[in-house]
């Protein structure tokens, strides 16, 4: 199995973008980005304007050569509603439009599939069902709360095993509920990209104690199944101190041989947190 990370928050963009290539078939999960439209209020710099219009060429070139296209749930940083050309011919599994979410992504996924109306060669809800592909098994969590509460709606999480296995959290941050970080430990991933703790946001939109639960769960992750790599992404890599915030994590991947590392370190590129270093960039430009 191929796994090439494509926009990720480490590579300074809002997305988990992820190509996937089996013996049997080719996919990609989430094929959007975005940018914070502010950060300390300010507004994405040019560099940020460019990175994303640099990804998103990328991620339309893998979309081409796809056979499959996946969007777990219906913000912008995973799907993209004004190129729906990238879905022509193909097979997209996408989360209910209907069924366990809110009004904003109702909203949103009723746009996105009126677009998409006669472009894809099967288009499919995933919720909770498994799809093969010779060898290769696809498989979707039931919904699983985005976040903490269903406030922001619900998510489908993605496993793909073709002899390895891997597992995509879409947007779960953390995960700090039980049913977000059962699905990850029943299908026992090689590799698992999990959108980290909304560090960023502690102590205003995240509570100290969904970190602990989060905590709590990545090490169980470790310990129980046989997991050897974790990409700890999105809204982690947000933070500029994120390394602090999950000292107990890396310790207990340090016990059990477990790489946890960034989706820029996972492909050997440069860690570029320009949303978090926004300031920085603006101050630059001053100088």
């Amino acid at each position: 199995m191929n796994v090439v990370p494509l926009a990720f928050d480490s590579f300074g963009v809002r997305s988990m973008a992820t190509y996937v290539e089996t013996d049997d078939i080719k996919l990609l999960i989430d094929p959007g980005v975005s940018l914070a439209p502010s950060r300390y209020n300010l507004p994405p710099h040019e560099i940020e304007l460019k990175r994303m219009q640099d990804l998103w060429g990328d991620i339309k070139r893998y979309a081409s050569q796809s056979d499959v296209l996946i969007v777990t749930h219906y913000h912008y940083d995973h799907h993209d509603p004004t190129e729906p050309e990238i879905y022509k011919d193909k097979v997209v599994y996408v989360k209910h439009p209907k069924e366990k979410i809110n009004r904003s992504q109702m909203d949103r996924a009723s746009y996105f599939l009126e677009k998409l109306r006669g472009l894809p060669r099967l288009i499919e809800t995933a919720d909770g069902k498994e799809f093969k592909f010779g060898r290769t098994l696809l498989r979707f969590s039931p919904p699983v709360y985005h976040g903490t509460s269903p406030r922001l709606g619900y998510v489908v999480e993605v496993s793909v095993a073709c002899g390895e296995k891997l597992v995509h959290t879409s947007d779960v941050e953390g995960p700090s509920v039980e049913d977000q970080a059962k699905f990850v430990i029943r299908e026992n991933p090689d590799v698992l990209i999990v959108d980290g703790p909304m560090t960023y946001m502690l102590g205003f939109r995240y509570s100290r104690k969904s970190l602990e639960l989060s905590v709590e769960n990545i090490n169980r992750i470790i310990r129980e199944t046989h997991v050897r790599t974790i990409l700890v992404e999105h809204h982690f890599m947000r933070d500029l101190h994120y390394k602090d915030r999950i000292k107990e994590v890396y310790e207990c991947a340090a016990e059990k041989d477990v790489e946890v590392i960034s989706a820029a370190e996972f492909i050997g590129r440069e860690v570029e947190m320009l949303e978090a270093k926004r300031k920085e960039l603006y101050k630059q430009d001053s100088q």
